[in-house]
């Protein structure tokens, strides 16, 4: 009786999905967050409290639910991003706080913006949990790529069409107001808005690599093909002239710009968007007073420091005052700039962690941009990494924003900083775009039969190499 010799049978260990790594991490970033609070209250005199606990005890109880969510339902996805976010919005809730002890020391009562930014972050949780466990494949969403542009344009017309009691705050048709409640439906807007931009890419991007005159070295899109680009410019210019919302203008186009550039890698998209919206801004300049004052502002805001300049003014002193190392938590002024927990949480950053702490916050962000930009090289569907794309470049474009307008880099805009400011809108639906992102992720990462163990030596070698991206 003869045997006849079998064929080795490769045997491939199961890929670590990486999720005691992110447990650490998780936790690392709660003993951060404790720890400020701490220097916060001894730096104000303040004695432990209940307040002090409870915002402790909340934290940790919020991230680990997401953890659990995450183990559960999208093991494999990167496990730097919720731990990042983590600290971001605990670093956000300690300069809240700090902010309302400012505000009860300066004789007012003391704001409750913490106790309530809490409350959003737990709606939040709760929101990106959702998320996570229903949206089982990333895919499904570019079946509804069109009703989301609509809900998108809808939820950005809805502000200009209100009357401005129930819409309008600092001079912005941002916002939808109910008794004793308030949305600004933007932020939900960008991220219905990607979508369709990634469903429509995906399925009609013959139309935007179509060949057309060649000019200067470049492919310029022949005429008829430009009714895309037009409607997302006609869009951004109606945002910035009739609710005089500078920053969610630029926001939504260069995120769609982006996008286009990704998709179709012609330049020739980019700098035409680029020349549309010059133009548009520069009409609106001449045409709409708001948009004047915002840019004869950002030339000299020390021309009225007491008046329309006064906020730029403040943020700048802050920024000096911080220097390099801060003056430490607690210890600055912080409360004299114009909602600081809101558009100029950074400023009040600069001032109390200096030069060094503002730096490690975007350091912060810019692992955020890098590891979905990574997300969006690994996945292997069209859709998902120009959705994982879009989300991580409006994460960077956001910030370049805000960052830009507090420094006086760029004119001042309204927009807020993810996970840091306060306000529930932000912060719901970044924690919605946070995510999708930890879904597109997953799929990225994941093996790619789902046993590992069983796999061939070449699929095992492709979950190997993305296992490590």
């Amino acid at each position: 009786m003869s045997t006849q010799p079998q064929a080795p049978v490769t045997v491939v260990p199961p890929l670590p999905n990486r999720r005691n790594s992110e447990l650490l991490l998780l936790g690392f970033a709660a003993l951060i967050t404790t720890v400020a609070l701490l220097i916060v209250e001894a730096n104000q005199e303040q004695g432990l409290n209940w307040d002090l606990a409870q915002y402790t005890l909340g934290y940790l109880a919020l991230f680990a639910a997401a953890h659990v969510a995450v183990r559960r339902f999208a093991p494999y996805a990167d496990p730097l991003l919720l731990p990042v976010v983590a600290l971001l919005n605990g670093l956000g809730l300690v300069m809240i706080h700090r902010l309302d002890l400012a505000e009860g020391a300066a004789g007012g009562a003391r704001g409750p913006s913490a106790n309530q930014q809490m409350l959003w972050t737990l709606v939040g949780v709760i929101a990106f949990c959702l998320v996570v466990a229903f949206l089982t494949d990333h895919r499904m969403l570019a079946r509804y790529g069109y009703v989301c542009g609509l809900v998108g344009l809808v939820l950005l017309v809805i502000p200009a069409i209100l009357p401005s009691s129930m819409s309008e705050e600092n001079g912005a048709k941002i916002w939808i107001r109910f008794q004793g409640f308030s949305i600004q439906p933007a932020e939900i807007s960008k991220i219905l808005l990607l979508i369709f931009f990634a469903s429509v890419l995906v399925s009609k991007r013959s139309l935007f690599t179509s060949a057309g005159k060649h000019i200067l070295g470049m492919n310029l899109p022949r005429p008829r093909d430009l009714a895309p680009l037009l409607a997302a410019w006609i869009a951004s210019i109606g945002v910035m002239v009739f609710e005089k919302d500078l920053g969610t203008s630029l926001l939504l186009y260069a995120s769609f710009l982006v996008i286009v550039y990704i998709a179709t890698d012609r330049i020739s998209w980019v700098l035409l968007g680029l020349l549309l919206f010059a133009a548009g801004s520069v009409v609106a300049y001449h045409a709409f007073a708001h948009v004047r004052v915002r840019v004869e502002t950002w030339l000299d805001p020390f021309a009225d420091p007491d008046g329309a300049g006064y906020q730029m003014v403040q943020s700048l002193f802050s920024f000096a005052t911080g220097g390099i190392f801060g003056t430490g938590l607690g210890n600055g002024q912080p409360g004299t700039v114009p909602a600081a927990s809101t558009d100029f949480i950074i400023a009040a950053i600069g001032e109390e962690l200096g030069l060094v702490g503002f730096a490690g916050v975007l350091m912060l962000y810019t692992i955020l941009v890098i590891r979905g930009l990574r997300t969006a090289v690994a996945v292997r569907d069209s859709f998902g990494k120009l959705l994982a794309a879009g989300l991580a470049s409006t994460l960077a474009i956001q910030l370049f924003i805000v960052v830009g307008g507090v420094t006086k880099l760029i004119p001042l805009t309204g927009l807020t900083t993810p996970w840091l400011s306060y306000g529930g809108s932000s912060l719901i639906a970044n924690y919605v775009l946070l995510a999708i992102l930890i879904c597109i992720s997953h799929s990225a990462r994941r093996p790619l039969d789902g046993k590992a163990p069983n796999a061939t030596p070449i699929a095992a070698a492709r979950t190997e190499v993305i296992g490590r991206v």
